[in-house]
């Protein structure tokens, strides 16, 4: 599960560059968000503790 929200993540936030290169600024700012919401590493809205 890791690798495939790592895979997702990253061509999310490489998609989000092209955008934000292409001019669409804040297009590619909420997928580079998504991006670091969705991976694995750093903050994941998927590694939720509960308590």
């Amino acid at each position: 599960m890791g690798t495939v929200l790592w895979i997702i993540a990253v061509v999310l936030a490489i998609f989000g560059v092209m955008q934000i290169l292409q001019g669409a600024l804040l297009f590619g700012i909420i997928l580079l968000v998504l991006a670091a919401a969705i991976g694995p590493g750093g903050w994941s809205i998927f590694n939720r503790r509960v308590v």
